[in-house]
């Protein structure tokens, strides 16, 4: 009798991954070791001060999981490397979710977020990689975008063994563990920081002109991971005490405020490294120069919001940028963070309010109390103790706080704000499928937990009776 092959699981794959892409980042930019010591310390100093907060990290098993929490970032730059990122993340069981328009802030990319889906699959690893694609389109010169797009398409950023482990995978339905483990040494190729640039330094000099970003993503051997970001449970301790191990923080904190219930997501940053490089030179030589793009990054995640949630937010948001901009150099990052505070009073920041109100996103799960009516309302079950809800968290991005992250560390603080030119049709044909919808996923989370939740109830009932 034949045995079925042995695959390793995509969940394990990704953990390997993610380590071993935390290893190869620490190695490459030393200041993200100090960033995820003192993260850790404020973790731990958090859990002890908010027993409540502890408390529920204990009981849904989630320690484990913000000790692995990361999320990168990457830029491709044709429609060839994205298909093809897809199919390797597909690999570690990540899928591509949610759109995300970063020419509203100016940055001449279009992203998704490869993650996993499954609230197992998050609650084992919910590494995620934020890909962004070059809108070669917005480069207004015409013959500066043709000399990109040859550029671009002269060169391949994956391995031909990745490539051949991808297949493997597709065709067997998995990878065994001498597979898997050699998938993600391959893989790390793609990664890895290469200070050799691909093009003369005129020709780097006439893409950054167009935007940084532009300069990043085309005169490169490959998407070098430019930030790994740790999650933290106070981003406000982070920032204050960046500065005490030699990091310089962004001006301001990219999101919401600070509440006393989370919501989305809070991000920050240091500056980005300037880093020397070798250009191409004239007959075949060698000019020695600086390219800056990497940088650390931490975030704070909160409550999945609801439609109507995100709304709300978006348009206090929006309100708080009509009335301050901050300014390149970060010297008005007080009165912007004041009328932030100030907008936001609007929004409601109590777990009832905003379940009772359909803001945000719950998982209910039932609390082992005894005589409860399984077929009873939420509202009465929460009342009487017989079930809890807790906020789920929010996993995904923002489009406004990706792009004040991105231009903060290319040389530019200042805010910005443009028309939306969004092309989610041609990403996903560049895709080669559909992005997930984010906010399904969540209403899909919530009604599962509702419906295990009566079903535990029920059984309960039953055994009584």
């Amino acid at each position: 009798m034949s045995r079925l092959p042995k695959f390793m699981s995509p969940d394990e794959v990704r953990t390997i991954f993610s380590r071993a892409m935390s290893d190869m980042y620490r190695e490459e930019v030393p200041q993200y070791g100090t960033l995820m010591k003192l993260v850790g310390e404020v973790n731990v100093g958090t859990r002890r001060a908010d027993p409540v907060l502890d408390g529920r990290l204990i009981a849904n098993d989630e320690i484990e999981r913000l000790d692995l929490e990361r999320h990168g970032a990457i830029r491709v730059g044709t429609a060839d490397e994205l298909s093809t990122m897809r199919r390797l993340f597909a690999v570690m069981g990540m899928q591509p979710v949610g759109y995300y328009d970063l020419s509203i802030a100016g940055v001449p990319v279009h992203s998704t977020a490869f993650r996993p889906i499954d609230p197992m699959a998050l609650r084992r690893n919910p590494f995620r990689v934020f890909t962004s694609l070059l809108r070669l389109d917005l480069i207004e010169d015409a013959t500066l975008r043709s000399e990109a797009t040859a550029i671009l398409a002269r060169r391949s950023i994956f391995t031909p063994a990745c490539l051949e482990l991808i297949r493997s995978c597709e065709a067997q339905g998995g990878l065994n563990e001498a597979q898997a483990r050699q998938f993600v040494a391959e893989a790390l190729e793609t990664f890895r920081w290469h200070s050799d640039a691909t093009v003369s330094v005129d020709v780097y000099n006439r893409l950054r002109a167009a935007h940084p970003l532009v300069a990043d993503i085309v005169c490169f051997k490959g998407p070098h991971i430019n930030h790994l970001t740790p999650r933290t449970l106070d981003i406000d301790a982070v920032q204050v005490g960046m500065p005490a191990q030699g990091i310089s923080p962004k001006a301001v904190i990219e999101g919401p405020p600070r509440r006393r219930v989370p919501i989305l997501l809070r991000q920050t940053s240091f500056r980005a490294l300037q880093e020397p490089i070798s250009f191409r030179g004239s007959h075949g030589g060698q000019q020695d120069g600086t390219h800056t793009a990497r940088f650390g990054e931490i975030e704070q995640r909160g409550a999945a919001l609801t439609p109507k949630g995100r709304q709300l937010y978006d348009d206090l948001l929006a309100g708080v940028r009509a009335d301050v901009q901050v300014t390149s150099n970060g010297s008005n990052a007080g009165d912007y963070m004041a009328a932030l505070e100030r907008h936001f009073e609007k929004f409601p920041d109590d777990e009832d309010a905003l379940r009772t109100q359909g803001l945000a996103y719950f998982r209910y799960a039932a609390t082992g109390k005894r005589g409860a009516d399984p077929k009873a309302s939420l509202e009465s079950l929460l009342a009487a103790g017989y079930i809890r809800a807790e906020p789920l968290t929010y996993e995904d991005f923002l489009p406004v706080s990706a792009a004040g992250i991105f231009s903060s560390n290319l040389g530019d603080e200042g805010q910005k704000n443009h028309r939306e030119r969004s092309e989610r049709a041609s990403f996903e044909e560049a895709l080669g499928t559909s992005v997930i919808d984010e906010i399904a996923v969540y209403a899909v989370a919530e009604k599962a937990s509702i419906e295990e939740t009566r079903d535990v109830l029920t059984i309960a009932a039953q055994r009584i009776a």
